[in-house]
């Protein structure tokens, strides 16, 4: 039988900036990805990836994102698990819950029922592919305009981070950002990248009253913006 051959890949990281006028900046690696779908592949693919970022940018910690990285922080990083309580009701809800029961497309929603479904669930539930475009977010009565890109998703996390402050002191040791499971074009939207976000605006003491949506749209504004979308425009995928 003939074995498969390894690939070349590339892929995001995403670094916190302090002094510099991007908060976050999104480059592209270039590392050896091992073919396969077995956990073991994935990890052999990591750790080239991070190899790589380490000898570029001389970073000691790196953190990947995805499941697949076997970290139990990763875990709780995720937006399938990092919950935001609710200031309306007290509930909490994981970011990825609250992020596609916020969603508003032209022939429907926000399907507020998927705040109490498995996050999962939520994600592949059929209504988000069958109401026509997305033209915006309506978080329990606040609404979002898909401009800035990313920005309400942003939000989102940076918020239930903020609020769990007992992954802060670990989350605030890394340099970098991976996922190698983020795939460009099917989303814009990477919690890394919210992630290295997050760590940027905290070693810059600009988390107070990030909260309100103003505030928040002001700092994602006020910053020249490196994500993947522009990496996208660039022909990376």
């Amino acid at each position: 039988m003939e074995q498969r051959q390894d690939a070349v890949e590339h892929k995001p990281v995403f670094m916190p900036r302090v002094n510099s006028d991007n908060l976050v900046k999104t480059d592209m690696v270039r590392f050896e990805r091992h073919v396969g779908f077995a956990s073991r592949q994935k990890k052999k693919s990591i750790n080239d990836m991070h190899q790589v970022i380490r000898k570029k940018y001389g970073f000691n910690h790196v953190l990947e994102l995805s499941s697949k990285s076997g970290n139990k922080l990763s875990f709780l990083l995720s937006p399938l698990s990092l919950k935001l309580t609710d200031e309306h009701n007290g509930a909490q809800y994981s970011v990825e819950n609250i992020f596609q029961a916020s969603k508003v497309f032209e022939h429907g929603g926000p399907y507020t029922d998927l705040l109490a479904v498995p996050p999962r669930q939520a994600k592949k539930d059929e209504r988000l592919q069958s109401s026509g475009e997305l033209i915006g977010y309506n978080d329990f009565g606040m609404e979002w305009n898909l401009e800035p890109l990313t920005a309400f998703y942003d939000w989102l996390y940076i918020n239930a981070l903020k609020q769990n402050t007992q992954l802060h002191e670990e989350v605030m040791q890394y340099q970098a950002f991976t996922d190698l499971e983020f795939n460009p074009k099917k989303s814009i939207h990477c919690p890394a990248y919210s992630l290295a976000m997050f760590v940027a605006l905290n070693k810059r003491d600009l988390l107070d009253n990030i909260e309100d949506p103003g505030t928040f749209y002001d700092l994602h504004t006020e910053f020249k913006l490196s994500n993947t979308a522009h990496l996208l425009e660039e022909g990376w995928f």
